[in-house]
């Protein structure tokens, strides 16, 4: 490998790392217009047949103490299957696990969403959140949780 290639791979490294660096320090919102606005749109509001409005002032409420667990378990497992919201359904809904995030970040996103987009004023738990990630729950029971609660 030449020099002047040795250097352009270092600085590649560095790049990353710095990058890597500044994306786990961004507050929440900033984290869900990287990684779930796509999806879930500005604000959370969803779309329609697509993917869930995750602003909800009945579901987060009627959750109570599974909550967090509820939040937690989506985040780390993912959701797949059918749900309805408001009369709208999500059909062969799939979202991804977002595994990858580091437990800062998800703590970042769980405050955004919880209490900034929804008010819940619920400080994120990251006991809850280590639970969640030793034992992931299944999609059928994250169905049926939320199911149950509406």
């Amino acid at each position: 490998m030449r020099k002047s290639q040795h250097v352009a791979l270092l600085g590649l490294v560095a790049s990353l790392l710095f990058t890597q660096q500044v994306f786990a320090g961004k507050d929440g919102e900033e984290l869900f217009n990287q990684r779930c606005l796509a999806c879930h749109q500005a604000g959370g509001v969803g779309a329609p047949g697509l993917a869930p409005p995750l602003v909800n002032a009945a579901l987060w409420p009627a959750l109570k103490d599974q909550t967090q667990p509820y939040f937690f378990g989506v985040l780390t497992s993912g959701l797949s299957g059918t749900i309805e919201v408001d009369g709208v359904g999500y059909y062969g809904l799939v979202m991804p696990p977002q595994a990858d995030l580091s437990e800062a970040q998800m703590i970042l996103l769980a405050d955004y969403v919880l209490n900034d987009l929804n008010s819940l004023g619920v400080p994120p738990d990251a006991k809850i959140l280590d639970a969640a990630r030793k034992q992931p729950s299944s999609h059928a029971a994250l169905r049926e949780l939320r199911k149950n609660a509406q």
